[in-house]
């Protein structure tokens, strides 16, 4: 199974995988909080989404800064 984007690529992005983790993490709970208070459904899985803004450099990678 291939993942998209690789992990390589992400880790240009953020420094570590650690790090890595919890800025998705972060991002996907914001994403899906935002999305139930709206009330609107989501097309995607907030960790998908979270993870392709990593990836297009869309995030900080500070997680602390997310919330």
């Amino acid at each position: 199974m291939m993942l998209y984007p690789a992990m390589k690529d992400l880790l240009e992005k953020v420094p570590s995988r650690y790090e890595l983790v919890n800025v998705v993490a972060c991002k996907a709970r914001r994403i899906a909080r935002d999305a139930e208070m709206a009330g609107e459904p989501l097309d995607e899985k907030p960790v998908s989404i979270a993870i392709q803004a990593v990836a297009n450099g869309e995030l900080e990678t500070k997680p602390e800064e997310l919330r």
